[in-house]
């Protein structure tokens, strides 16, 4: 009989001039990225928004579901669907990205899921906060870590797990984290957590579990396999850098019509509204700029006002002059940090936040 070692893949690079797998094509064909014309919308559809499912999107009937919050608590606590759905509600308008965003365009590739640069999505998340929860359990770890439990399991690099992840407690009890039971004004939609998950803006992915089942305060940091998997490392033996807030990146609403195969896009010339979306985890975006020639030259587009929303993408537009030729357009954010958007990718061995710009080809028609 096999055991789990050998029916999980180990992690492994692609071999110089290796196509995508059949093992990642089948990934791709369960996961999704957000078409980049959807990037016209403030908020993205539900069926729109990116989304990456580890193992199975598990069946959770409403009148069976239950979460608990317990460990180093004085008052565990325990909901069913109702009871959360009743408790003060929350919205945060959450940009949110996979980590694994950009893997694809890496050299050699890492052999995951093949994201481009469509892992993302904006939603408006509706829950209970999760420092309401966490004030009424009374926790005894005051400087602890909070662990969360989905209900996918399945088998990843030889290891058996529910898929869990952990914040450390001035993480986990800040105002705007949710455990969210609404996306953009409807329930969860089975893909994206029914009947709750977890919301940690700033956060990749990764770290908003779904389908939640429970909320554990322990002593100790969390030393999961998700903890360990999400990590920037040169080498198996790497120990890594620790992944956490979402690198800037902009992107750029395809102009013109494409190409059915090459994605190419093909304009009239004349006066072109270039429009996109930027984002950061670690601060608000303070400028974006925009390139026609390949990253040659650049020009600072016009930032949308407004900054309430300290979470969600940020529009911009810059008017171009689109004469006949070839040409590839290029963007990259600044953050209000300091950080900013890479033009050429940094490898890694799990091709994680790899937030390189991807250069999108035009081709202007000489009319």
């Amino acid at each position: 009989m096999a055991s789990l070692e050998e029916i999980s893949a180990k992690s492994r690079l692609a071999e110089e001039h290796e196509g995508i797998t059949f093992d990642e094509l089948r990934l791709a064909s369960r996961n999704h990225a957000v078409p980049q014309e959807a990037l016209r919308s403030d908020v993205t559809p539900a069926g729109l928004h990116y989304q990456l499912t580890h193992y199975d999107i598990p069946y959770v009937d409403p009148a069976d579901c239950r979460l608990t919050l317990d460990g180093l608590v004085t008052r565990p606590l325990t909901f069913d669907l109702a009871a959360l759905r009743a408790l003060p509600r929350h919205t945060v308008r959450v940009t949110m990205e996979c980590a694994g965003n950009g893997r694809a365009a890496l050299s050699p590739r890492p052999i995951s899921q093949p994201w481009l640069n469509g892992a993302v999505g904006t939603a408006d998340w509706t829950g209970v906060r999760l420092a309401d929860l966490l004030a009424d359990a009374d926790p005894t770890a005051e400087n602890g870590y909070v662990v969360f439990t989905g209900l996918d399991h399945g088998i990843e690099r030889g290891v058996e797990q529910d898929y869990q992840r952990g914040l450390p407690m001035e993480e986990a009890a800040a105002d705007d984290v949710l455990i969210a039971h609404e996306m953009n004004g409807a329930p969860l939609p089975p893909q994206h957590g029914f009947p709750a998950r977890l919301v940690v803006p700033g956060w990749y992915g990764m770290t908003s579990v779904k389908w939640l089942a429970g909320i554990s305060v322990q002593a100790e940091r969390f030393e999961g396999f998700q903890h360990h998997a999400y990590r920037l490392r040169q080498s198996p033996d790497d120990v890594g850098v620790e992944l956490t807030r979402i690198e800037p990146r902009a992107l750029l609403v395809p102009p013109g019509f494409p190409d059915f195969i090459t994605r190419t896009r093909v304009l009239r010339p004349g006066r072109v509204e270039l429009e996109g979306r930027a984002w950061s985890g670690w601060g608000r975006v303070a400028r974006v700029e925009i390139s026609t020639d390949g990253g040659a030259t650049w020009a600072d587009a016009t930032l949308e006002e407004g900054g309430l929303r300290r979470w969600a993408w940020k529009r911009f537009t810059w008017e171009w002059d689109a004469q006949p030729g070839e040409h590839s357009l290029r963007v990259r954010a600044h953050d209000e940090t300091g950080r900013v958007q890479a033009i050429d990718p940094t490898w890694n061995r799990g091709g994680f936040a790899n937030n390189a710009d991807q250069p999108l080809p035009c081709l202007v028609l000489d009319d």
